[in-house]
């Protein structure tokens, strides 16, 4: 085992680390602070120069865009069938730091295609109060190199329910509905790990709630039906008493509801951006007082059952000496107010066709809105390596629900944030599946996009017109061109830096099949993989890392220096994937794992916000499971 001054170790394809500071890091001082003043890299023998000392440089502080414009292609992706059969509807994905997919589905349904292994069964009582057994898999564990699914066993109900990753990889799942809408459940990456719940952790219900990380490493969760409320999580084992009152979201209640599973994301400075109908404030989590209301949205509701989707734009940490970095919400689609109703009476009506964004950092921030080239209500955003989103799944007409839209739309959609108004967006090729309500994707280290579920019944009905569907697909983003791929970053792993640390630099070493590189065309990404439902990916977030230098190494071999995010309000530890991406084309990800030791703090002496105390266990030392290296061969798939 490494020394413990390392706090990540290299295993191939598996996610990065942030290291974990018990004291919040030093406010961000730019992203040169730490550069080496030494001019070139010294090897035995050898001094190699910075690009910029042979002609190949420029200031990476000044411009978003590089000195070249990224690739263009006409390539509108590619769609592939990975597995006819996830044995669990995907109504809830995270992907976890072994390089396997969480899926899960609601228990209500008693069904799905995968039998609970050596003939298991669990026994619950039906509506009638008549003993029964559930012997069926309502999540699995998916490998998406192979297809091979692994049988799960889920005790109380997560239907509609939130979750994300913990810093050391572990997904905890929360809330859900009946016997489950309390629970905290637990899964660990071990090659036999199953789901740990605790019924009655919760103080309040949680059926549509959202759950997101704070600075400190703790969970926020909030909303739910009938639960106008959020609290902390809880200590695995331990329980909530009671939760803190939000009135926000009983303003916000409308008579069809639009405002469950409220889009909430951390801001730059440790507040709460919250999200709900078409109303928005930030929330300080230490004082638990709203700071700042912002406009409202017009144009319709976007929450559960109006389903928009949302995200956060790149955050950009090479602006030099920022004192605020800039933190955008952006907000797409959704549906006027009633079509919910419309939709029971089988009168729907057009999905809103908007999109909107919000720099929420901003003293005065307004919306400024746009127009997507088609409607869309209950789809997924999820943000790709290069800084591009990718909009796809849902409906261009009613809600989310039951039976509550039409006509799927089935071509996804690619937004390009910083380019001119008017050609941000760009039509791709379209699926052949519907991916109704109850659908979910992920991003995949090798910057695929794994797409699966879509149930808009209730129960498992393969004859209906929107069927339950077990089908699972890839789709490759325009960046994956194949005629691009010779300006595909490779990432050197074993010549690469093992450890990052909150605002000191760190090093990757990469191929490139240029003959001429230009430093300001090569940037390093870092992503945080969400944990996504309902439209909504809960924790997503990717950041554009300060960079210092990019060194020529030998002929094709580059280094390129950057510094880490400067505090854990700005990237909470955890797992991120990290990317070069050079002129819009992608590496695929490099990945770390950590070894988290105690600073000697304790909760009496730290100043602890409410989410730390309620998390200290999160300051103990806590070793992850070493990972084994996984050889994937994404050309076969």
């Amino acid at each position: 085992m490494a020394a413990l001054l390392r706090t990540l170790i290299v295993f191939p394809l598996l996610l990065v680390t942030v290291h974990s500071q018990f004291w919040l890091p030093n406010p961000f001082r730019g992203s040169n602070d730490d550069q080496d003043k030494n001019p070139g890299l010294k090897l035995p023998g050898i001094t190699i120069p910075l690009l910029g000392s042979i002609g190949i440089g420029g200031d990476t502080d000044k411009a978003d865009q590089g000195a070249n414009p990224p690739f263009e292609t006409d390539y509108k992706g590619l769609w592939m069938l990975l597995s006819e059969d996830s044995g669990a509807n995907a109504m809830h994905v995270n992907l976890l730091p072994n390089n396997k997919i969480i899926m899960f589905d609601a228990t209500a349904f008693r069904m799905s295609t995968l039998k609970l292994p050596n003939g298991e069964c669990i026994p619950y009582k039906d509506d009638k109060k008549r003993e029964k057994e559930d012997c069926w898999s309502h999540g699995v564990e998916f490998d998406y190199n192979t297809g091979y699914k692994r049988p799960l066993k889920m005790v109380f109900d997560p239907w509609c329910s939130s979750g994300g990753l913990t810093a050391d990889g572990i997904l905890i799942s929360t809330g859900g509905w009946k016997d489950g809408t309390r629970t905290v459940r637990y899964m660990d990456t071990c090659e036999d790990c199953d789901w740990k719940e605790f019924q009655y952790t919760l103080a309040d219900a949680r059926w549509y709630a959202t759950q997101i990380t704070l600075a400190d490493g703790g969970f926020f969760l909030v909303g739910g039906r009938k639960s106008f409320s959020y609290e902390y999580v809880p200590p695995e084992g331990k329980s909530n008493a009671e939760s803190i009152k939000f009135p926000f979201l009983y303003q916000t209640t409308d008579i069809e509801e639009n405002n469950l599973y409220p889009f909430v994301h951390l801001s730059s400075d440790g507040n709460v951006f919250i999200f709900a109908n078409n109303r928005s404030v930030l929330l300080n989590p230490k004082t638990n007082k709203i700071i700042k209301e912002f406009p409202i949205l017009e144009g319709g509701s976007r929450n559960y059952p109006a389903s928009a989707m949302s995200a956060l734009l790149p955050i950009k940490l090479y602006v030099k000496n920022a004192e605020t970095i800039a933190v955008e919400v952006i907000i797409c689609g959704g549906a006027k107010p009633q079509a919910y109703t419309l939709a029971q009476n089988s009168i729907f009506i057009p999905a809103l066709q908007d999109c909107n964004r919000l720099q929420i950092t901003k003293p005065n921030a307004q919306w400024k809105k746009e127009t997507m080239p088609t409607p869309r209500v209950m789809g997924d955003m999820l943000n790709l390596p290069n800084g591009d989103l990718l909009i796809l799944n849902g409906a261009k007409q009613g809600t989310s629900a039951w039976y509550s839209a039409e006509d799927p739309n089935l071509n996804p959609i690619l937004y390009s944030p910083y380019k001119p108004m008017n050609q941000r967006f760009k039509v791709l090729n379209p699926t052949v599946i519907p991916r109704m309500y109850h659908s979910a994707v992920a991003l995949l280290p090798d910057g695929k996009v794994l797409v699966g579920g879509s149930n808009p019944n209730p129960g498992y009905n393969f004859t209906a017109k929107y069927p339950t569907e077990m089908r699972i697909e890839k789709f490759s983003p325009p960046y994956l061109d194949p005629a691009l791929a010779v300006h595909r970053p490779i990432i050197i792993e074993e010549a690469s830096e093992t450890t990052l640390t909150y605002e000191k630099n760190f090093m990757v070493q990469f191929r490139l099949g240029e003959s001429f590189v230009d430093k300001r065309d090569v940037k390093v990404s870092m992503y945080a993989p969400p944990f996504t439902t309902h439209g909504y990916s809960m924790n997503q977030r990717l950041l554009f890392l300060g960079k210092v230098d990019v060194r020529k190494v030998f002929p094709t071999v580059y280094q390129v220096n950057v510094v880490a995010p400067p505090t854990r309000e700005v990237a909470p530890a955890g797992y991120y994937l990290i990317f070069v991406v050079y002129r819009g084309v992608p590496s695929k990800a490099i990945s770390e794992e950590k070894i988290e030791e105690n600073d000697g703090k304790t909760e009496k002496d730290s100043g602890l916000s409410n989410a730390e105390k309620n998390n200290n266990a999160k300051a103990k030392p806590k070793k992850v499971p070493v990972f084994c290296k996984v050889n994937e061969h994404y050309t076969n798939l």
